[in-house]
């Protein structure tokens, strides 16, 4: 199915090993854009509780960007 979609180039890359890489990689990108959990759940096909166990190890990065993201909504500077 792959060879169908990817490119020949797209094809031959780390990326497309397997389709779950690509999966990963979206649904990662969306959390970093900080689409909301239940948003990415919905579009990824998950609950928000599976998506909160599979994503745990790559949110637990993002303490600095929350912080901020609390203290902007407080008005602080």
């Amino acid at each position: 199915m792959r060879k169908l979609i990817l490119s020949e180039e797209v094809a031959k890359t780390p990326l497309a090993a397997r389709p779950y890489d690509l999966r990963h990689a979206a649904v990662s990108t969306q959390l970093a854009a900080g689409v909301d959990a239940a948003t990415v759940a919905e579009w990824a096909g998950h609950s928000v509780s599976v998506l909160l166990e599979i994503y745990a190890a790559f949110l637990d990065g993002g303490q600095a960007a929350n912080r901020a993201r609390i203290e902007a909504i407080l008005g602080h500077r």
